[in-house]
């Protein structure tokens, strides 16, 4: 059956099944506030339009609905005119924003950068290790601070590390997310619903006789739980990852494999990137890179030597040192002679120079000499040209033939025309398109300027906004906000950056469904569902009520606040856990860990977050979050029963 075929079926479906709401809803604006969902679900689920768009639409179209109301027999509007466009301001979405801006101004000081070299450097570059290292460190990190503020500071973490390994964005960043949700199940600091429960606790004691009162629950109650939790969901990706989630290819132009690929058609050149050890017994030790570039026609363009001294294209009297750390440029072939002729241990990754050398920071180059060029009749030796310009010159193309390296390449004095094929750092060939000495003929590299020396600034910005989200009861927005305009006052970022580091499809997503779930909330279809199922479970187990209370809370979570859903469902839980002789404590802490299982739509705020970096579809969040969903489910309600 073909996919515009499901879509109408689908339509006729959900079409019949909306009508027939008017028929059991028990008022006009329950059966309203249906349709709109399952015109959501539909819109989503089908993907008939963009999810944004399809949000943005149910949008307006609950604010026609409220304004023409009369019209179809509504006693007063679904959402006030005021109410209908208060998402844009709501607390969660200036949070995403400012904590947007927040990550991409400590991205912008190489901070994320640091980060991600650290979890490379420990976990490897393979899928099956790097997921586990990035999801574990953000759910930690989010059980103690709200989990869409660690996933967005991870973000640039996760495109350092995609950008480095190859593994495509789409295949790291749902189970960083994810983990990040889960993390928030790790303390009762690290979700609202969890911070709010207590005080929710507190009012139903008010209504209850002193035997039935409960007690609150304390910082570490739920960790048990929590980290069950987030143990299952990181070992469902390790396991099960390569069958749910997207394959995309990554999208990053600085992968290397198409400028290669051009590389190898117009000059012949076919370079590797290389890193090797010297031991102490090499033919190498004591000789300078100048004595080994040109008969073995590589170029060394990164050494370490000791422990400190790291130098990116270093200049050819350089000496050898034992235990020195070279990352070399060459033939694959011409590699591996000169690594088995001078003893040399070759590593199978980029360890020492990952960062350096990753294709995000580095790589090859073309440029050309222009006539008038101040350059013309002298040669690469006596220009210097790694020590002047940081570039390292492999190559040469004139008359139609291209010279290496061991063909004399770097003394030959440079011609108008000569077209030069240098490895370089992207900042040191941004800085050669302002030289008029070279026109620079690669254009698709990272144009990017960072700006180490802001670091201070940055850290203290995210310092401030820490400690008012830690220790102070401001307004998550205003804290981090504060972070935000700290970046932006302390020229960390420039305001243009600010702009483009939001992701203003997420604003979209995430501002348009809030008054659809306020309108769920305010018209009692949240609390008719709720009712209408639990009394379908009149005289079954206590363990299946609960696990209805899970579910339901799991379904409202999709459809409008995970606040809004735990606000509604704890008081229902309560009594039905004293009618059912449960303890009402447990049921309503069932509610506040279930709302945290968002992951079938791309509704929560980390998801929403998330999608347009991933690039990811509603399908693919039904796809790899339905089987989530039951896992959190299965693990909720086994280790509830196990400790409570």
């Amino acid at each position: 059956m073909s996919s515009p075929t499901r879509t109408i079926i689908a339509a006729v479906v959900f079409a019949l099944i909306g009508v027939s709401a008017f028929l059991f809803a028990p008022s006009r604006e329950i059966a309203v506030v249906l349709n709109l969902l399952l015109l959501t679900v539909f819109l989503f689920a089908f993907e008939v339009v963009g999810v944004d768009v399809a949000a943005v639409s149910i949008m307006v179209m609950l604010g026609l609905i409220s304004h023409f109301g009369g019209v179809i027999a509504l006693p007063q509007p679904l959402v006030s005119g005021r109410e209908l466009f208060g998402g844009f301001s709501s607390n969660a979405v200036i949070s995403i924003i400012a904590v947007m801006i927040v990550g991409a101004g400590l991205d912008k000081t190489g901070l994320m950068s640091r980060v991600a070299s650290f979890i490379i450097r420990v976990a490897g570059n393979t899928e099956a290790r790097v997921i586990p290292a990035i999801s574990s460190t953000v759910g930690f990190i989010s059980s103690f601070m709200q989990n869409v503020g660690a996933a967005a500071l991870f973000l640039p973490v996760v495109g350092r590390i995609s950008a480095r390994t190859g593994l495509p964005m789409s295949r790291l960043l749902m189970p960083m997310g994810f983990c990040a949700i889960l993390g928030g199940t790790i303390t009762m600091v690290g979700s609202s619903p969890l911070i709010l429960l207590n005080d929710l606790i507190l009012a139903s004691n008010k209504a209850l006789p002193p035997e039935q009162q409960m007690q609150t629950w304390s910082l570490f109650a739920v960790t048990p739980v929590g980290l069950a939790l987030l143990g299952a969901g990181i070992a469902y990706f390790v396991f099960a990852g390569r069958y749910v989630l997207p394959g995309n290819a990554s999208e990053d132009v600085t992968s290397g494999g198409d400028v290669m690929e051009y590389f190898r058609e117009l000059y012949g050149l076919d370079y590797a990137v290389r890193e090797v050890l010297v031991p102490p017994a090499s033919p190498l030790v004591g000789k300078i890179l100048d004595d080994i570039e040109q008969p073995y026609r590589l170029r060394v363009i990164a050494i370490l030597r000791g422990s400190d001294d790291l130098r990116m294209g270093p200049t050819r009297e350089v000496v050898i040192t034992a235990g020195s750390v070279l990352g070399l440029l060459g033939a694959p072939e011409r590699l591996n002679e000169f690594v088995v002729a001078k003893g040399l241990h070759l590593r199978d990754e980029l360890e020492t120079f990952a960062d350096q050398l990753s294709p995000s920071r580095s790589g090859i180059a073309e440029v050309v000499i222009p006539p008038g060029s101040e350059l013309i009749g002298k040669s690469a030796r006596d220009l210097w040209m790694r020590k002047t310009y940081g570039i390292s010159l492999t190559a040469l193309h004139r008359g139609g033939s291209t010279l290496r390296e061991g063909d004399g390449v770097r003394d030959l004095p440079l011609q108008s025309g000569d077209a030069l094929v240098v490895h370089t750092s992207w900042e040191a060939l941004a800085h050669l398109e302002k030289d008029k000495n070279f026109v620079v003929v690669t254009t698709e590299f990272p144009h990017e300027e960072l700006r180490p020396h802001k670091v201070n600034a940055a850290l203290a910005s995210f310092a401030v906004a820490l400690v008012l989200i830690l220790f102070t009861d401001t307004l998550l927005s205003i804290s981090l906000m504060t972070g935000a305009i700290g970046m932006i006052l302390l020229r960390v970022l420039s305001i243009e950056e600010a702009y483009r580091a939001v992701s203003w499809k997420s604003v979209f997503l995430l501002a348009s469904l809030i008054p659809l779930g306020l309108a769920v909330e305010t018209s009692g279809t949240a609390k008719w569902i709720a009712e209408q199922t639990l009394l379908l479970l009149g005289g079954t187990p206590v363990w299946v009520i609960q696990l209805a209370i899970a579910i339901l809370a799991t379904f409202f979570t999709l459809v409008m606040s995970n606040v809004g859903a735990t606000v509604l469902l704890v008081p229902l839980a309560v009594n039905i856990a004293i009618g059912a002789g449960a303890d009402p404590a447990v049921f309503a802490l069932t509610v506040a860990l279930a709302t945290s299982n968002s992951f079938f739509l791309p509704t929560h705020q980390v998801n929403a977050l998330l999608m347009g970096p991933g690039g990811y579809r509603v399908s693919d969040y039904m796809r790899a979050g339905g089987i989530m969903t039951i896992l959190f489910l299965v693990v909720l309600m086994i280790m509830l029963n196990l400790i409570f």
